[in-house]
């Protein structure tokens, strides 16, 4: 055992002295100017504790300075290297490589001492001279170092002098406009100013706090808040900067949503473009992306909220060596959930979904951003038990992420036996072969149409809930099987034949955009959020064993009104809403409600310790009624007989009432029980209230 760490002690001594020498190969003229420094520090240490006068009546001081001079040369070669002084770029240095030099002159200082001592006593040179020598020695590295970022002092020339930009008699640089002086607008002027072919130049910065006007951020002063936009602009215009365009450098709902709207407003009046900056970090991002690109304000940049707080370490080690199967994988959001996935680094990838084009698409995109992630893509229906039982016998997934469904409530209420195949038995079909094949965990992606649902689609997806809670409690209970999750989320925005699509389409035919009712209100979030609060959500439940029989809730905020998305589409494409582009009333189409809800009423709230996630417990029906159950409506659903579907689910859900039995106008116009302040009352919906954790508090439908 000694011999064996010898052994590695020498490898990994050899090694360092290996790297060492390489990378004073590569900094030659550094190394040999540190050593220079270090002669010279030494020596204007001695001179400044003598004086000139005092040093011509010592002599021996020469022979001293020599001898001590030549130790601490070899000691600095040596210690120097090792130190790391040579193996970093030092263009890209930064305060924290500060302590790097420290280290290495303490260290030779120390070293000097001890030589010194044990050779003479120290009584050839005095006590003052090391610390003397060590502060000159530091100023001296840290300068040589400085150097190397010599093209940044322009950085701190400032943009204005004497009320005008220098150089603007000649300078044909677009003026830029900031909103936001935090790390991202820091960054963005660097690399403006590292950039010599730069077609912008910042002439003033907006941002949220009050305590940072008057102030400067790199030279260009930050004049005022983002509500003060238009005076600014006014000032900025005496001044012959108008500015040409506007970016801002965080996610405009960072600054809030009517701050950013009243921006927009402006700068369209203007005639100011308006751009952002692309996001520094994500859990995955395209390769080849530049995060200083600018880009066009989008609808999903102001309905943004902050992000929820991810770790990304639980879900790594969710993810990381295990084999995982995806249902839906080509689907909106499959496709993203694939894909954070593969980043994620699995041991192996299998996609399962119902449409050759949406596979195809996902295999490619897999292809070209993950090549090195083992994959395998299957055309199935989850309808067919055995086919989905024959995938999961050759794979044995480890985790399996359930997001094939239909989801369009339309289509599924003009089809209600294709919907109760697909979501509930499709559900149960790919539950029970994680069940019989030995899967770790299945995650069921769900929606908020399940709650006090008057469509098929929400139907379907809560009976799909309730089985999954079945076998979550069955497994709680036995000990055995595996976790079984749902998570429960509202409208993801750009997703296959959802509303920013549409319409999208219908301002390019120039309008008028279609708005099923006045009142109408959803919750949105974004693709990329609601796929990493479900992955985070997941693996907490898995690792924690945390939400047993429970539906796991994304908090979405408050709910929207569509008619207020439909009037910012339009000002966003640079058009006015009722005079340009027309906003149409067409109704409520079957099954549709004008508001939706994240908790049913049967649904017991409890505390979630997941960020970003709440916590619902449905009362459950027992597994075995579950079964029988579904073996009728399977029955009835492939014989297309929809009366007894609908009377099926009918006995699992009392309270859910089929388009069928109402009137044709009350269909359009019917909306469950709800307090009357339900759109702005946030303790529905938000973390705070949340929390409170009493029916009374939170004030469930129909009390």
């Amino acid at each position: 055992m000694l011999l064996a760490v010898w052994g590695a002690a020498v490898d990994i001594g050899s090694r360092r002295i290996r790297g060492a020498v390489r990378s004073v190969h590569k900094c030659s003229a550094l190394y040999l100017a540190d050593l220079g420094s270090a002669a010279i520090a030494l020596a204007v240490a001695l001179l400044l504790r003598y004086g000139v006068a005092e040093l011509k009546t010592r002599p021996e001081t020469a022979s001293v300075l020599l001898w001590s001079g030549a130790q601490y040369l070899v000691i600095c070669a040596l210690v120097f290297p090792l130190s790391g002084l040579y193996s970093r770029n030092w263009k890209y240095g930064s305060i924290s490589d500060l302590f790097i030099i420290l280290r290495a002159v303490l260290l030779t200082s120390l070293l000097l001492v001890s030589l010194l001592f044990f050779s003479t006593r120290l009584t050839d040179i005095p006590r003052t001279v090391v610390p003397m020598q060590s502060l000159l020695l530091i100023a001296f590295l840290a300068a040589a170092r400085l150097s190397f970022r010599a093209e940044e002092i322009p950085l701190a020339r400032p943009v204005f002098r004497n009320g005008r930009n220098k150089g603007a008699e000649n300078d044909h640089r677009i003026p830029l406009l900031l909103v936001g002086a935090g790390d991202a607008a820091d960054l963005y002027l660097r690399a403006l100013a590292r950039d010599p072919n730069a077609t912008y130049i910042p002439v003033a910065c907006l941002d949220r706090n009050e305590d940072q006007i008057g102030m400067s951020l790199r030279g260009v002063p930050i004049a005022g808040r983002i509500e003060d936009f238009e005076q600014v602009v006014t000032d900025l215009q005496q001044l012959n900067k108008q500015p040409r365009h506007i970016v801002f450098t965080e996610a405009p709902a960072a600054f809030g949503e009517e701050a950013s709207d009243n921006l927009l407003r402006s700068a369209e009046k203007l005639g100011i473009a308006v751009s952002r900056l692309s996001q520094m970090t994500e859990l995955k991002r395209a390769k080849g992306d530049n995060p200083y690109e600018l880009r066009s304000i989008e609808l999903t940049d102001l309905l943004e909220r902050p992000q929820a707080a991810l770790d990304r370490e639980a879900i790594g080690r969710l993810v990381r060596g295990r084999r995982v199967l995806i249902t839906g994988a080509g689907g909106s959001i499959g496709s993203e959930l694939t894909s954070q996935v593969a980043a994620c680094e699995p041991a192996e990838l299998v996609l399962i979904d119902n449409t050759e084009y949406n596979l195809y698409a996902i295999d490619m995109a897999l292809n070209e951003s993950f090549p090195d992630v083992s994959r395998w893509s299957y055309l199935c229906s989850v309808r067919r038990s055995q086919r989905v039982e024959e995938i999961f016998a050759r794979h044995r997934p480890e985790l399996v992420f359930h997001a094939a469904a239909l989801k369009h409530v339309p289509m599924v209420q003009l089809n209600p036996c294709e919907g109760v195949l697909t979501n509930v038995i499709g559900t149960m079909n790919v539950a029970n072969a994680a069940k019989k094949f030995g899967t770790l965990a299945m995650v069921q992606i769900s929606t908020d149409k399940v709650v006090n649902s008057t469509s098929v689609m929400g139907a379907t997806k809560r009976l799909a809930e309730l089985y999954c809670q079945a076998l979550d409690l069955n497994g709680l209970e036995t000990g055995q099987g595996p976790r079984f999750m749902t998570v429960r989320f509202g409208n993801v925005l750009g997703s296959s034949g959802s509303l920013i699509p549409l319409f999208k389409r219908q301002l390019a035919r120039g309008g008028p955009l279609t708005v099923t009712d006045q009142n109408m209100t959803r919750f949105f979030m974004t693709i990329r959020e609601a796929v990493e609060l479900t992955l985070q959500a997941s693996a907490y439940g898995f690792e924690k064993q945390l939400g047993q029989g429970e539906i796991f809730v994304l908090d979405m905020g408050e709910p929207i009104k569509i008619i207020d998305i439909a009037r910012r589409m339009i000002r966003l494409a640079g058009f006015t809403p009722d005079q340009d582009i027309e906003i149409k009333i067409i109704g409520c189409r079957p099954g549709e409600k004008l508001f939706e809800e994240l908790f049913d009423e049967t649904d017991k709230r409890i505390n979630s310790p997941v960020p970003g996630v709440l916590g619902a417990v449905p009362e459950p029906i027992p597994l075995p009624t579950l079964k029988d159950a579904f073996a009728r409506l399977q029955r009835h659903s492939e014989r297309g007989n929809e009366t007894d579907v609908v009377a099926v689910m009918r006995e699992l859900l009392p309270r859910y009432e089929h388009e069928a039995d109402r009137k044709p106008r009350a269909a359009s116009k019917r909306m469950p029980r709800r307090p009357k302040d339900h759109i702005k009352a946030k303790a529905r919906t938000s973390r705070a209230g949340y929390r409170k954790g009493t029916r009374g508090e939170l004030r469930f439908p129909g009390n």
